[in-house]
């Protein structure tokens, strides 16, 4: 089960199958392409899974052996990989919060976000290599992206699944955020995202020509709430 909430201009989509580590099946695929559907418009995206245990850990094997022995494979493929393609193109921020361990599928399902917020005790890995097979979701090609390819490669080529810290140490999770404040921390930093104002920063971030840029500055500065932001600055100042 898949479900979206809103808090105010944030949605949070929650992969809701702990007892099945919030792996992905093909009904899941379905679900969580409504729910991006649903999630249009708004101004920030939290991706995360129920429970502690994982975040996502990718396809379920049990659902998905029915092709095997079949071209179908390939869809299956295509088809998650266009939907994390949505999440790494949505226009507002995107962020995934682990509240337990991204592995395989999961971790690609991860890098598909903006910004990765993890518990402290989450690990991570791309370790589809013990399973021989490979990333399929575009997982490999984000992860050179994030951490460099030799790193991505040695990662993605070994199976390594790495903890929290050392993730955030490369580069593959941002923040690491204790386990106590984790749900409380995650929705602060997703809330303060979820402004017109990030939106636009990540915008130009992604690469818009120099007009662009300067014409959505120019649109923020004469805006209301820029003005009400530096009274407020100015007062404190006196």
């Amino acid at each position: 089960m898949v479900d979206l909430e809103f808090d105010d201009e944030l949605a949070i989509i929650t992969i809701d199958r702990p007892h099945a580590r919030n792996a992905i099946s093909l009904e899941t695929m379905g679900q969580l392409e409504k729910a991006l559907d649903g999630a249009e418009g708004a101004a920030g995206l939290v991706l995360t899974g129920a429970g502690d245990r994982a975040f996502v850990s990718g396809g379920v094997h049990r659902g998905l052996s029915a092709l095997r022995a079949g071209v179908l494979e390939s869809a299956m493929s295509f088809r998650m990989r266009s939907i994390c393609d949505r999440i790494a193109g949505f226009p507002a921020p995107v962020v995934a919060a682990l509240n337990g361990h991204a592995l395989g599928g999961g971790a690609e399902f991860a890098v598909a976000a903006d910004i990765r917020l993890a518990a402290d005790d989450v690990k991570i890995g791309f370790n589809q290599v013990a399973l021989a097979i490979m990333p399929a979701w575009g997982g490999a090609e984000r992860l050179v992206e994030l951490v460099g390819y030799s790193k991505a490669l040695l990662l993605a080529g070994t199976g390594r699944i790495l903890a929290a810290t050392e993730a955030e140490r490369i580069g593959l999770i941002d923040q690491v955020i204790p386990r106590a404040s984790f749900d409380q921390q995650w929705r602060l930093i997703a809330r303060t995202l979820a402004s017109p104002q990030a939106g636009q920063v990540k915008r130009v971030m992604r690469g818009v020509p120099t007009t662009e840029a300067v014409a959505a500055f120019a649109e923020l500065w004469v805006s209301d709430e820029h003005w009400a932001a530096a009274d407020k600055v100015m007062k404190k100042g006196k």
